[in-house]
């Protein structure tokens, strides 16, 4: 048989994915599942994207890291206005089949938790809340092995000529990194010299706006939706959620805003 439009995508397999749970079957479950189906695929889009960019810094190609970190910054757009979609919902409606969700919840998400340790975001509860030696643990604590991407920046840097200092990572203080002043002195003295890593800079930045955008709206609309109750699987909600906002995945390109 010669392959099709549907046999290519794998589209009578695709629509078989959206089971609901609820019974009688509530009209807005087959939204939340199909809205959660798409974010899943577009973190895996995501992830193929970081390691890609990754890739690109490992072997100087700036320009080429430029591109992939733009291709990130508009999923992470895309991302944000799903939330608009989820927000036709009314906390009425999801109310409806909340219940049939049973112990299931957002903060599983795996492939999440990745793009979160690519960051630098490497708590032990991204692991222990996967049995040890299940799959997922094990992908987990392969991320955790991988350079984030601040790692990999300031090493392409390093093999450029400039003096930066391995970044340590402090996330058992909240934070992703502690702020470097002899990076940051590095950054605005000699990087910014340099026209393609400058714009590279801003990219990362806008790659951290764009991720805690993408926090912010889905924070407000898990606060619209159940208020301050306790998530599904007994997580803390918004409460956690909350607890991630406004945290820099790059600090020291921040510190040093007001130093151009």
């Amino acid at each position: 048989m010669s392959l099709t439009y549907n046999s290519y995508l794998k589209v009578d397999e695709l629509l078989e994915l959206q089971v609901l749970k609820s019974n009688p079957p509530e009209h807005d479950e087959m939204l939340f599942i199909i809205i959660h189906q798409t974010y899943e695929l577009w973190f895996k889009q995501v992830l193929h994207e970081l390691d890609h960019f990754r890739g690109h810094l490992d072997n100087g190609q700036t320009w080429a890291a430029m591109k992939t970190m733009r291709r990130i910054l508009t999923i992470l757009k895309t991302l944000v206005s799903q939330v608009d979609i989820l927000e036709t919902m009314t906390p009425l409606e999801f109310n409806q089949f909340r219940k049939f969700l049973e112990n299931s919840s957002g903060f599983q998400s795996v492939q999440f938790r990745e793009v979160e340790m690519l960051c630098g975001m490497r708590s032990p509860h991204m692991l222990l809340i996967h049995p040890e030696g299940s799959e997922y643990r094990q992908r987990l604590e392969s991320r955790a092995e991988q350079p984030t991407l601040w790692e990999s920046f300031c090493s392409m840097l390093k093999r450029a000529g400039f003096d930066l200092e391995v970044p340590q990572r402090a996330h058992e203080r909240g934070l992703v990194y502690d702020p470097s002043e002899h990076n940051q002195e590095v950054l605005v003295k000699d990087v910014i010299k340099n026209p393609e890593l400058m714009m590279l800079m801003e990219l990362l930045v806008d790659f951290d706006e764009g991720l805690q955008e993408w926090r912010y709206r889905h924070v407000k609309m898990v606060e619209r939706t159940i208020g301050t109750r306790k998530g599904t699987g007994g997580s803390d909600g918004v409460e956690y959620l909350k607890r991630t906002l406004h945290q820099h995945v790059f600090p020291d390109l921040w510190a040093i805003r007001s130093r151009f």
